[in-house]
């Protein structure tokens, strides 16, 4: 696919990397602006799953190899 566009680029070496460029600079525009902010509220990222006594055993847990008493 790469060398598909690579061929089909008008110009030399530098004319094609520089439209190469800013192609890829295009398309990482086009997903940050558009396709991510839209796709955010679909994906579980706040579904979180670990409450809250977990994390105090994983307290103890570190007293104990520190070589304190529990």
């Amino acid at each position: 696919m790469y060398g598909w566009i690579w061929r089909h680029l008008p110009g030399n070496v530098y004319v094609r990397a520089l439209i190469s460029l800013v192609l890829v600079v295009g398309v990482v525009f086009l997903l940050f602006q558009y396709v991510f902010p839209w796709a955010e509220p679909l994906l579980p990222f706040n579904d979180v799953t670990v409450d809250g006594a977990a994390g105090s055993v994983g307290a103890a847990g570190s007293a104990e190899i520190a070589g304190g008493a529990v």
